[in-house]
């Protein structure tokens, strides 16, 4: 099982990837996060990140309980979660783009809450919900220009 729990939260490889692994992990989780969004709306897109974080927060504990590290770099099914969070207001390719940039943004520069919950919250949880409220800041700042500047 532990070994199972660190592939998923790796997503499968693609969290060690060279360079920058949260870059990676959010950037293949944008095609999947478009075609739930387009094939079964928000809502759908909405369920389908939640299920994603209860398995993101069973991988990222599984894979802490076998390597001992609580946050490894390799993790990014917690990157996969706050794309999909922040594409929830996406109406076009544009628009996704725009949520990738901002979620990232928000990943790297950890304003508060996300940084609170990164230091925080105890194990999974705070891998989790770092990136969640990164994603859910996201879709708010991406909802609130949608609405300003008609796009």
């Amino acid at each position: 099982m532990g070994h199972k729990g660190k592939d998923i939260a790796a997503l499968w490889g693609v969290g060690r990837l060279p360079g920058a692994p949260g870059t990676w992990g959010s950037a293949a989780a944008l095609a999947p996060g478009c075609a739930l969004l387009y094939l079964g709306g928000p809502w759908a897109l909405a369920g389908a990140a939640l299920l994603l974080a209860l398995v993101a927060l069973w991988a990222a504990g599984a894979h802490a309980a076998t390597t001992g590290e609580e946050d490894a770099a390799e993790v990014v099914i917690d990157e996969a979660v706050g794309m999909w969070l922040a594409l929830l207001p996406a109406a076009g390719p544009l628009s996704a783009l725009a949520a990738f940039a901002l979620f990232r943004a928000l990943d790297i520069a950890k304003p508060w809450p996300v940084s609170w919950a990164e230091r925080r919250l105890p194990g999974a949880w705070g891998v989790v919900a770092d990136d969640a409220l990164a994603g859910a800041i996201a879709a708010l700042l991406l909802w609130g220009a949608q609405r300003v500047f008609g796009f």
